[in-house]
């Protein structure tokens, strides 16, 4: 028996990255799966459709944009639909818009902190008394080590991913005492599209800062999802748990 089974999931931005590592990790564990994409219908599809027949699980995508309120709220009432109800809510949903301060517009920190922050905010308010109902769930927000320590040239996204560790923090004591949970994984420098736009000579000189003197692997990340998704973390909320090869220590 998976370390899921049974539990019905959500996952925004789910179609590459991080994301779809954790889409596959909780499918492979029994979980039901819901994720959300952006643009490519067609790979999405083809995502869902693969996992569900590999594990024997249900597992939908929704294209959907969490940063806005209404569809948040209409994407939570069709998962709910599906599923009865959500177990695990993971917001991992993000992008970057980077430029240094004098140059940064008013639309690259908009566009980022809507993407990034509100989004939280969106589902977890919509999927929060659901969870609050059947008392219990884990809410798990995928935040950055660059919300911890800052980066020159990301000052909208270092001010976003600060605030998911604050709202995080903040719905751990609102919503325990109905045994639901929120906790927040801080990656750092991970295998992503957004490495892989660095280029090579970049990443050798991120690698020489990092202690285990390499990137991350998006699978490595998802590892850290499933335990704060499954019974294992069952007294663990409010936690930053870094998966980062030491570079925040």
């Amino acid at each position: 028996m998976g370390l899921l089974q049974g539990k019905n999931t959500l996952v925004t931005g789910g179609s590459r990255g991080i994301g779809e590592a954790i889409v596959k990790a909780f499918a492979e564990q029994g979980a039901n799966v819901a994720f959300t994409y952006a643009r490519s219908k067609e790979k999405a599809d083809e995502l869902a459709s693969s996992l569900a027949a590999e594990f024997g699980v249900k597992v939908l995508a929704f294209q959907s944009d969490a940063a806005s309120y209404a569809m948040a709220e209409k994407l939570a009432t069709e998962v709910i639909e599906a599923f009865g109800h959500v177990d695990v809510l993971v917001n991992n949903a993000g992008i970057t818009r980077d430029n240094l301060l004098l140059r940064m517009s008013e639309e690259q920190w908009d566009d980022v902190m809507s993407t990034n922050l509100k989004s939280i905010f969106n589902l977890t308010k919509h999927l929060a008394r659901n969870m609050m109902m059947q008392r219990n769930g884990s809410i798990i927000n995928i935040s950055s080590i660059v919300g911890v320590k800052g980066q020159a040239g990301q000052a909208n996204y270092a001010a976003s991913k600060a605030g998911v560790i604050g709202f995080t923090k903040s719905i751990a004591d609102e919503l325990g005492s109905r045994n639901i949970r929120s906790n927040v994984i801080t990656p750092g420098w991970i295998v992503t599209d957004m490495t892989d736009e660095l280029g090579e000579e970049a990443q050798k000189e991120f690698k020489k800062t990092i202690p285990l003197k390499r990137l991350g692997m998006p699978e490595e990340v998802a590892k850290a999802a499933l335990f704060l998704a499954s019974d294992l973390s069952s007294y663990v909320t409010g936690q930053v748990i870094s998966v980062c090869g030491g570079l925040n220590r």
